[in-house]
């Protein structure tokens, strides 16, 4: 829900949302051992546009959780952690640049697109191999993360998914779209 240019829930969504967070950060102690979700909590509740980008990452399926802290700049690192590449950003192409020079049969949207009007950031190669330590991901899935900017010059993009309990980065063009590849986000807060 928007409110004007600032993106806001209304009280009953984010109580809804920090009850589905709170399960979820609960059930896995694992990704963020010895952080407490009360301090995440409040620093949740202390950025609002942070709360609506979660409830995005929340309801196109990539189950956001608390992944790590970074304490020089004092931020909480949320990625989503959906066993599957999130449903809800599937069957798109990596970039705008890519999906306009589509001719044809143009996906509905792109990774890069998705994440910024989510205010989110793509899980780089380098988080994506991190994520992989705290569980199995994507094993029927893929999902496009963070291309060098030598590789989209040249057409192209990267994605990453585990198979044979091994995490392969692979390339693709950037246009290319496919029903089991989607996107990972990573926010701050």
């Amino acid at each position: 829900m928007t409110n004007g240019n600032k993106k806001e829930l209304s009280l009953e969504q984010r109580e809804e949302l920090l009850g589905t967070l709170k399960a979820r950060f609960e059930k896995n102690m694992n990704r963020h051992e010895g952080l407490e979700w009360a301090k995440v909590q409040a620093k949740l509740e202390a950025n609002p546009e942070k709360l609506w980008s979660l409830h995005e990452m929340e309801r196109t399926g990539g189950e956001p959780d608390v992944v790590g802290y970074d304490e020089t700049t004092d931020e909480y690192l949320v990625y989503d952690c959906s066993t599957e590449s999130p449903k809800g950003r599937r069957s798109i192409c990596y970039d705008h640049a890519a999906l306009e020079s589509r001719k044809q049969h143009k996906p509905e949207n792109s990774a890069m697109n998705m994440a910024t009007d989510m205010g989110i950031e793509l899980l780089t190669e380098e988080q994506y191999r991190e994520l992989q330590n705290l569980g199995k991901f994507d094993l029927k899935s893929s999902s496009w993360v963070q291309t060098p900017a030598a590789i989209r010059k040249l057409g192209g993009a990267i994605f990453c998914d585990r198979r044979y309990d091994t995490v392969f980065v692979y390339h693709n063009g950037a246009d290319s779209y496919y029903a089991a590849r989607g996107f990972r986000g990573s926010l701050r807060v």
